[in-house]
């Protein structure tokens, strides 16, 4: 794909994202099963069908454009994500895992609100009100999520794998 606008970038980026959630759905249910603590388990559950309607939103936004969603793998998320398949791997003490797992999911947040952050610009750039208003919401959806996991970590998780220092 050449990217020789604003526009092409925009639709690049709406392809990368749109493979990285794709990813999100297909490995969350296996991050979910190692989880120690529900409500982290059912913070990833959560997640993962909001992922599904964040897929939806791209699909949408890239139809306007005329546009598929292949062509475009997110090698960034893949990294993370394989990350995370080699934490799950190692040998961790039941009460560090979620906090280790907590890192990972932050990981992939904090690449997906960079990832809408600059996609809701590039719409607003173009005029596109309604893709602006549809990434945004994704945007905020991922921002409320990872404040979640820092919520989790700091009330409880943390502390669980702290005391196995003692």
């Amino acid at each position: 794909m050449q990217i020789s606008n604003l526009q092409d970038l925009f639709v690049h980026e709406l392809k990368d994202i749109y493979s990285a959630e794709q990813q999100i759905i297909r490995n969350g249910p296996a991050v979910a099963k190692k989880c120690q603590s529900d409500e982290l388990r059912e913070a990833i559950e959560e997640h993962v069908r909001e992922t599904e309607e964040q897929a939806k939103r791209l699909e949408q936004v890239l139809m306007k454009f005329g546009e598929k969603t292949s062509g475009v793998t997110c090698k960034g998320m893949k990294g993370v994500l394989d990350e995370n398949k080699e934490f799950i791997k190692e040998d961790v003490a039941p009460e560090v895992i979620d906090a280790g797992l907590i890192v990972g999911l932050q990981k992939i947040e904090h690449y997906e609100i960079a990832s809408y952050g600059s996609v809701v610009e590039y719409a607003k750039m173009l005029g596109d009100e309604e893709a602006a208003t549809l990434l945004a919401k994704s945007l905020e959806e991922e921002k409320r999520t990872d404040k979640k996991l820092t919520h989790l970590a700091e009330k409880s998780i943390n502390k669980k794998a702290e005391q196995q220092v003692h």
